[in-house]
């Protein structure tokens, strides 16, 4: 990158950093709930006498917020701009955090649970639930369309990195706030502290997305060319801008926004496979109930803590190396080298289940799957999703594959505890035959995107 680089590294990293404060709320949000899941059950749940149906409806509330973020995305990204659509996630983050971690605030008499501040709380869950929907779309998008082709899979790949370190730094942060105190404080006030600690980098997020451009592409689908070509040159230099402009004026100046299936339907169908395959394959049941899965496994409550961090690290380090590779490499190699690698971890642990082998063989196992998927679908996924949709249709295109990926999620998610009441062994084996349509998925159906600007994409798609 740095003898060959045409364009303003620096630059776009600042930018990319910026966005990628989006993807760090994602995570961020998503696993915010872990640490006070058993507070809110104590504080809300079960002093109103309600079932574990409720419990479990209000820690995945979030997820109704994200599907609705995700089908909102594609019209606010398209009329707003995918800046200002990030912002408004930024607003909704703040927002969230601070009701969910008050949620009193003005109606309710703290310590006095009822069924209206149970929904409050929700309706507050719902609304961060959004914000992560519109910028696990948006930030993806906006990157793809400032990144110039040569780097575009790194920097887009950097937005799942900033998702698991979101993570990671959410479980410290909640070990932080309960190390040392009783129970009863972690239950009156300590939850409340969890929830309102991620104010500090929304407020952040919104304040940076100020200092940054709207994205060229969207510029020129609004006629601002001037705009654009400025952003352009600062990008790529004066020359180059001249003629990233001309394909990008090219390849939008019959409308402003053409119809979804214009390409053709495949696109969508492949945008759309790629975002229920990266949830078909199981990571998020590996990701929300790897405590739950470890104790079930025989560890004690720390050590199963413990084994938790650790697949942490083996998340970041697997991120890492798949933001390393993916210009070198290309998408599609990953992708199936990713996909052989779940499938072989997931039969494993079907397998050690069925003679009830438990103990470090199925941490190895499942850290082999982690690290494939991390890898590979984890970030690749997105790199994909922000690039394989022409101009015209991307804002469109991309909500609908990321609302498929959050309905996914949903589905996935919720069916894990009753597949595993049936049989662990057929759960994790159904994970594993997943991981290997998958790859066939991507053998047969999806093009290499390397190397290739944003408007050269557009013509594999017309060629189809």
């Amino acid at each position: 990158m740095g003898k060959q680089a045409k364009f303003n590294v620096a630059y776009i990293f600042g930018i990319t950093l910026v966005a990628t404060i989006g993807g760090l709320l994602f995570g961020y949000d998503t696993a915010v709930i872990s640490g006070a899941e058993k507070s809110v059950e104590a504080y809300l749940i079960r002093p109103l006498g309600l079932s574990a149906f409720i419990h479990g409806a209000t820690v995945s509330s979030a997820l109704i917020g994200c599907i609705i973020g995700g089908i909102i995305s594609g019209v606010l990204s398209s009329r707003l701009g995918r800046k200002r659509s990030l912002i408004l996630a930024s607003f909704l983050f703040f927002v969230s955090a601070l009701g969910s971690a008050y949620p009193e605030f003005l109606f309710f008499t703290p310590g006095e649970p009822t069924m209206g501040l149970l929904l409050m709380f929700n309706f507050y869950r719902v609304i961060g639930g959004i914000g992560v929907g519109l910028a696990s779309a948006v930030v993806p998008m906006y990157i793809g369309e400032i990144a110039p082709a040569e780097v575009r899979g790194r920097m887009v790949s950097f937005n799942q990195f900033a998702i698991i370190f979101g993570m990671l730094v959410v479980y410290f942060v909640n070990w932080g706030i309960a190390s040392g105190q009783t129970i009863e404080w972690i239950n009156d006030i300590g939850w409340r502290y969890m929830f309102g600690s991620e104010a500090i980098p929304a407020f952040l997020f919104g304040a940076l997305l100020f200092l940054v451009p709207e994205t060229p592409r969207y510029l020129a689908l609004r006629n601002q060319n001037d705009k654009a070509l400025s952003v352009l040159t600062k990008i790529n230099g004066k020359e180059r801008a001249q003629k990233i402009l001309g394909e990008i004026k090219e390849s939008v100046q019959h409308s402003v926004s053409a119809k979804l299936f214009s390409y053709g339907k495949k696109v969508i169908i492949v945008g759309v496979l790629l975002c229920i395959f990266q949830q078909f394959v199981g990571i998020n049941v590996v990701l929300y109930y790897a405590p739950r899965i470890f104790e079930s496994m025989g560890a004690v409550k720390d050590a199963s803590m413990l084994q938790t961090i650790v697949m942490g690290l083996v998340n970041v380090v697997f991120t890492v190396l798949a933001i390393l590779t993916v210009d070198k490499w290309g998408r599609r190699p990953l992708l199936i080298t990713g996909s052989i690698g779940m499938a072989i971890g997931m039969f494993a642990i079907a397998l050690l289940s069925a003679f009830n082998i438990i103990g470090i063989s199925t941490l190895i196992f499942i850290i082999v799957f982690t690290a494939s998927f991390m890898m590979s679908w984890g970030p690749i996924c997105w790199v994909l999703v922000s690039e394989i949709f022409p101009n015209k249709i991307r804002g469109q295109a991309v909500a609908i594959a990321v609302a498929a990926q959050w309905a996914a999620n949903f589905l996935i998610s919720s069916t894990y505890p009753p597949m595993m009441e049936f049989s662990s062994t057929f759960t994790y084996a159904f994970y594993g035959l997943m991981a290997v349509l998958s790859a066939l998925f991507v053998w047969k159906m999806v093009p290499e995107t390397k190397g290739k600007t944003l408007e050269q994409m557009e013509a594999v798609w017309k060629k189809q």
